[in-house]
């Protein structure tokens, strides 16, 4: 009898949980899943920077007058040469033209002179004056020599003074309003004046600041000739319609020893003007490459109190809630994952909210 009592339980067993298990089997639903790819990626480390102008110009006033106008707009880009200032050029003109009428009379004297030694020495030639008056009429030669340089030296600096009268555009570039408007009495001739600055924009450089202990890893990598320091990628708060990236050209020749860093700058161009001098930035500098990267889409990671996690689907098809830990992100869309993944293991990718750990899936494998 016991044996038959067995024997007679075993298909009622089955009979129970087949079913069971059918149904469990035909609810679970499907879920794309991808695999976790190994690869090997380039390694960054993101610095705070900021952007500075190629170069920033003072305009400046070196004259005393009055302001007679500002002919351009604040924030607007000028080309190199274009006029921005006018100054009343009354006096600087009177100067000017009492220098060249200076200068005639010393050239005026200077024939003079010149012929009257001529005649002089043939004089003297022929015992018709005395030495005496030869070395006058020579004296007077070679002084009316100088007074031509001292003239046209004068007459310079004349041109000059006159020519700052009229404030022109040092280089092209984007200009800031001025404090100045016309009429304003502007003083300077004694000390030059700010009228407004020129950033030279088009050109930018991102400054920012490593360790030492990373500046001793960038020389293991290489020199600061490496191919991967040509093109570092740039990032700012807000996304921009186009993307940047800068060539490290600059490595400050000392660590600061109060902060234990050392100065980069890299160039970019502005090529659409959308870039200012001054915003802030971050640069992803390279640091090494590893060749073994465990890779997921970045969009299929979770975060919740206690940091970043992925659904992952094991070999009963089960979804098992995963603590990892993440690095950069890689190819735009792909997150390297540090800790807590195994290569090729699969992850939920989308309907992350449907989703719980211990839920039976049908996984459906996607690239």
């Amino acid at each position: 009898m016991k044996h038959v009592y067995y024997l007679c339980m075993l298909p009622a067993i089955f009979a129970s949980c087949s079913p069971q298990t059918t149904t469990e089997e035909a609810s679970a639903p499907s879920i794309e899943v991808a695999q976790a790819v190994t690869d090997s990626v380039t390694l960054y480390k993101t610095y705070p920077g900021f952007l500075s102008s190629n170069r920033a110009i003072q305009v400046v006033a070196r004259v005393n007058g009055q302001l007679l106008a500002k002919e351009y707009d604040g924030g607007q880009y000028v080309e190199k040469g274009k006029v921005l200032f006018r100054i009343e050029d009354n006096t600087y003109r009177d100067r000017y033209n009492q220098a060249k009428a200076a200068l005639a009379t010393a050239e005026s004297t200077y024939e003079y002179n010149k012929k009257h030694y001529e005649a002089i020495k043939k004089a003297f030639a022929g015992d018709a004056v005395s030495q005496m008056d030869l070395i006058q009429a020579e004296s007077n030669y070679r002084q009316s020599e100088a007074n031509i340089a001292s003239a046209k030296a004068a007459l310079s600096t004349a041109q000059t003074n006159l020519g700052y009268c009229v404030i022109t555009a040092p280089i092209s570039g984007h200009i800031n309003s001025s404090p100045f408007s016309a009429g304003a009495y502007i003083g300077g001739e004694g000390s030059p004046v700010e009228m407004a600055t020129i950033y030279e924009d088009d050109v930018l450089n991102a400054n920012f600041y490593i360790e030492d202990e990373q500046y001793i890893n960038m020389l293991r990598g290489g020199s600061d000739e490496r191919e991967d320091l040509k093109e570092i990628p740039l990032t700012f708060s807000e996304s921009f319609p186009h993307s940047y990236t800068a060539n490290l050209y600059y490595m400050a020749p000392s660590i600061d020893r109060n902060t234990g860093t050392m100065k980069l700058q890299a160039k970019l161009q502005n090529t659409y003007g959308e870039l200012k001098d001054g915003m802030y930035c971050s640069i992803s500098l390279p640091t090494g490459v590893d060749s073994d990267a465990i890779l997921v889409k970045d969009a299929s990671i979770g975060t919740d109190q206690l940091g970043k996690y992925l659904y992952v689907v094991n070999d009963s098809d089960k979804i098992v809630y995963t603590h990892i830990k993440i690095g950069e992100l890689a190819n735009d869309s792909m997150r390297i994952v540090t800790d807590g993944l195994a290569p090729g293991a699969r992850y939920v990718t989308k309907a992350l909210m449907k989703v719980r750990s211990g839920m039976k899936v049908n996984p459906v494998l996607t690239k």
